[in-house]
């Protein structure tokens, strides 16, 4: 830390955990942290490592079952531990803000969002409602909202994720806190809006001088705009100062682990080229995905539907063996396009599959559903919950007579190990895996199926970063084995220029980019392909 100022958060040996039915948990261990003000401290770390629990904690919100051990959490000289719950009423919000991952679950889906701004400043600032409502809406403007009148006059299901977290951190603001705790303020915005969102705290910090704790997965993010870094390990701090110097040469071999985990475009993870001339396995010529068409109900009651287009005249070719990046912001028509090639969106113009050409989505049989697998962003919706590993990884090789009954059992056993799971692994249930682990069993699945086409959606966005670089060097061993052909669908360039081959890159629907990896800073990329590549943050040191 820098300076001897003292510090607004002071954690000193706090430690947390559980009583559940399997017995204790520890959550934390120990932790000692500071933050000063105007400073922001990355805190770092897997999923489960307690970076939540310790934010939790910090707001004086903990479940029934815990349980908390020694130490103190210090705000300004004060011991939270030591506050009544009607004092914590009166520090959240007003000296603690705190802004969350999904901004939908932040905001009262009933009330009107200058109404839940104006709320905190009655509140905490005792402001009359009418003074309330104005300074509501400058916070809107000071966020950066065009039209803050007209926000304020909205429910939050008629504003886009980036204008509700807008709205969220215009909140936390509201009463000018000590400081702010960010969870994974980001993760469910696309790549844009999330820089704008970063660029917003950042302005905002220098403004006010607020401190800020900053929870992340994703360390390329934090090293962008965290001034100190704390990494968490199974609820112990492994590793703490000042972010840069972390990133430059971390000393823990977990630090290190992890460091070494963020994507780097300049390592490539594929190391074969398909030919040029290599045939097309899949081709899309003006495909066109249309929302909102009429329902025969709508039609027999006069009811107008507003279509909207979720991809228009998409038109590309994927060579055989080829992994081709898809990329572009939320609402670009990506994971349009991929449901429409799996036959799960009705589209006009044609796609043709090894030579074979369909022009609607009744045109595609079973031998073609075969040939083409998707593989979805959660598993965990796309993983019967009631069905054992072992049979969710065998119902291709039934369905498709891919394997006779005395077999299936080895099969499904072959399928885990390349997907790098223990055989036994057949036995258990999806939630008795890790998101990584069900992710790999929704790979296996897929490729049990022996496609040509695999349709890889935003496969990695939800894991930690060291699991998602170890599903995506799976992806790519598998691929390189099978010589399957891939659309790798993201919002991660970084992470795209590893594995692929070619970019695509959509906007708004439409194809505006198509470019081997090797072209990507091509002084010719098209105006967007370059906001995104200024979007995305490559980690210190990199």
């Amino acid at each position: 830390m820098s300076g001897a100022a003292s510090p607004v958060l002071d954690i000193r040996d706090y430690s947390l955990g559980y009583a559940t039915g399997a017995g204790p948990f520890q959550a934390l261990k120990q932790v000692s942290l500071a933050i000063e003000r105007g400073r922001t401290l990355g805190l770092v770390g897997e999923s489960g490592s307690g970076k939540t629990s310790l934010a939790w904690a910090i707001m004086r919100y903990l479940p029934a079952n815990a349980v908390e051990g020694g130490g103190n959490l210090l705000l300004s000289g004060e011991d939270l531990r030591a506050k009544t719950a009607a004092e914590i009423l009166n520090v959240r919000g007003r000296r603690i803000g705190m802004v969350f991952q999904d901004p939908a679950t932040s905001l009262n889906p009933t009330m009107m969002m200058g109404q839940q701004i104006a709320e905190v400043l009655i509140r905490h600032r005792k402001l009359a409602p009418r003074a309330a409502a104005e300074v509501a809406e400058s916070l809107l403007a000071r966020t950066g909202i065009a039209r803050p009148r007209d926000m304020m006059l909205r429910y939050p299901h008629q504003a886009s994720g980036g204008e509700k977290q807008r709205v969220v951190i215009a909140t936390a603001f509201a009463c000018n806190p000590e400081i702010i705790l960010f969870d994974e303020p980001t993760t469910a915005l696309d790549v844009i809006t999330a820089r704008q969102i970063q660029d917003l705290f950042v302005e905002l910090q220098e403004e006010t001088g607020v401190a800020a704790l900053y929870i992340s997965h994703d360390l390329a993010l934090v090293s962008r705009i965290a001034h100190d870094l704390a990494v968490i390990h199974r609820g112990e701090i492994v590793e703490q100062g000042a972010a840069r110097a972390i990133f430059s040469a971390p000393r823990s071999a977990y630090a290190r682990m992890l460091i070494a985990s963020v994507p780097r475009p300049q390592v490539r993870l594929v190391s074969t080229v398909p030919p040029a001339d290599a045939p097309a396995m899949l081709a899309l010529d003006k495909a066109t995905i249309r929302y909102g068409e009429r329902s025969l109900l709508d039609r027999l009651l006069g009811r107008s539907q507003e279509e909207v287009v979720g991809a228009r005249e998409v038109t590309f070719a994927v060579r055989e063996g080829e992994i081709l990046g898809v990329v572009g912001e939320s609402g670009s028509g990506k994971s349009t396009i991929a449901r429409a090639i799996a036959g799960l969106n009705p589209f006009t113009g044609s796609i043709s599959l090894a030579g074979r050409t369909v022009h609607a989505r009744g045109d595609i049989d079973r031998a073609y559903r075969r040939q083409v697998q998707i593989i979805f962003q959660n598993p965990d919706g796309s993983l019967n919950p009631r069905q054992r590993v072992g049979d969710i990884i065998a119902r291709p090789l039934k369905l498709y007579g891919l394997a006779r009954p005395g077999e299936i059992g080895k099969r499904v056993g072959d399928l885990l190990e390349q997907v790098r799971l223990p055989r036994d692994f057949a036995s258990r249930y999806p939630h008795q895996l890790s998101g990584g682990e069900k992710q790999r069993v929704a790979i296996a699945r897929a490729f049990a199926a022996e496609p040509r086409v695999v349709l890889c959606d935003e496969i990695t966005s939800s894991l930690d970063v060291s699991v998602q670089a170890s599903v995506a060097r799976l992806l790519v061993d598998l691929q390189a084995r099978t010589g399957a052909t891939c659309l790798f669908i993201t919002h991660d360039i970084n992470l795209v220029r590893q594995l692929a081959h070619r970019i695509v890159v959509m906007r708004r629907g439409e194809l505006v980019d198509l470019f081997p990896v090797e072209e990507c800073d091509a002084a010719e990329r098209h105006p967007y392909t370059r906001s995104l590549l200024d979007a995305v943050p490559v980690a210190a040191g990199s």
